[in-house]
């Protein structure tokens, strides 16, 4: 049991609101419960959600310990009551996730529930999948990243084993990512390889794309293909050769063909229009192509999976199926 005396400053406010500060990873529908089953008392009784407290007021809460601790990013999980996932495949090693834009795959530098992390720890923990008092060191964990405002394919991995395998595969580049994007034009030639060097200028948070190597360059190379094209715009599907960051927005850009919504990159006076709040931007297909061993994993071998819908590609170009064909070789150099 944890007692809190209400101050000066915390006197008027609702004892729901109140808990809901003071212990930050107690989930709100696990709040409201406790308060029904009289786990949070005042002044030894009692009391109703929107009871208002008083100065001097002392508080008792009857809840577990787990949710008095320090909020951390490796504890939000706690806060997330019913988890919001849109899971495209899962097995006993590894979980795809379809992030939505917007959604953060890690907290930025403040504690915040509401990430890809919190939610697929959550969704584990409460499926008794993972059990975070019986590990001593592991807990299911991201395999790559996506940008805030792009959607796609997140890998998480449930074991420690699949979190090595999957990493080096990823280093090694044995998984293929393929994106969508709309972008403003047509790219010329309609099919073709972007290569190029790749400056971050990490205070900006913004790269640059050099025709030549340089200090801190790193190369970067990305296939593309022409799919549709509409109303001065085109639907591109992309092949990422290298992983560098802003890869396929910088590119295109540099190319004269910018993403729609891209705020970074892109052309503003031709995005208004639009009302895009983000890069029309997706990872929507992933294989596991393993050209060496992967150990528990091989049985991905050669599977792909990918998302079905996208809300841009079906406002832009109605009625376009997505590819579910190879993506074809590009020796063709690109715009």
């Amino acid at each position: 049991m944890k007692e809190l005396t209400i101050g000066k400053n915390d006197a008027g406010q609702r004892l729901d609101r109140f808990v809901g500060k003071a212990v930050p990873l107690l989930p709100e529908s696990l709040l409201q419960k406790y308060i029904r089953l009289k786990r949070v008392k005042v002044n030894g009784k009692g009391a109703k959600r929107d009871t208002r407290l008083a100065e001097g007021d002392a508080v008792q809460l009857y809840i577990n310990d787990e949710f008095l601790e320090a909020p951390r990013e490796d504890n939000a999980w706690r806060k997330v009551g019913a988890p919001r996932l849109d899971v495209v495949y899962e097995d006993e090693n590894i979980l795809l996730a379809d992030k939505k834009p917007g959604v953060l795959c890690h907290s930025a530098g403040k504690w915040d529930y509401n990430t890809l992390i919190a939610h697929i720890q959550a969704y584990l923990a409460q499926k008794g999948e993972w059990n975070p008092r019986g590990e001593n060191s592991f807990a299911p964990a991201l395999c790559n990243r996506i940008d805030r405002n792009t959607g796609g394919i997140v890998i998480a991995a449930k074991t420690a084993e699949a979190l090595r395998i999957l990493n080096e595969k990823i280093q090694a580049r044995e998984i293929e990512k393929r994106y969508l994007c709309v972008v403003h034009g047509r790219p010329e030639p309609p099919q073709g390889r972007l290569e190029g060097w790749l400056f971050k200028d990490a205070a900006k948070n913004q790269v640059y794309i050099k025709p030549y190597p340089c200090p801190g360059a790193r190369t970067a190379v990305t296939e593309y293909r022409t799919l549709a094209c509409r109303g001065g715009l085109s639907l591109v599907e992309c092949r990422l050769i290298t992983g560098r960051t802003h890869q396929i927005r910088a590119q295109m850009a540099h190319a004269g063909c910018p993403l729609v919504g891209d705020g970074k990159y892109g052309r503003q006076r031709r995005d208004k229009p639009l009302r895009e709040n983000g890069q029309l931007l997706y990872s929507y297909r992933l294989t596991f192509s393993f050209p060496t061993d992967a150990g528990a994993l091989n049985y991905l071998r050669g599977h792909s999976f990918a998302v079905e819908k996208i809300g841009f590609v079906e406002k832009y170009f109605p009625g376009f199926l997505l590819p579910n064909d190879e993506f074809p070789p590009s020796t063709e150099p690109g715009p």
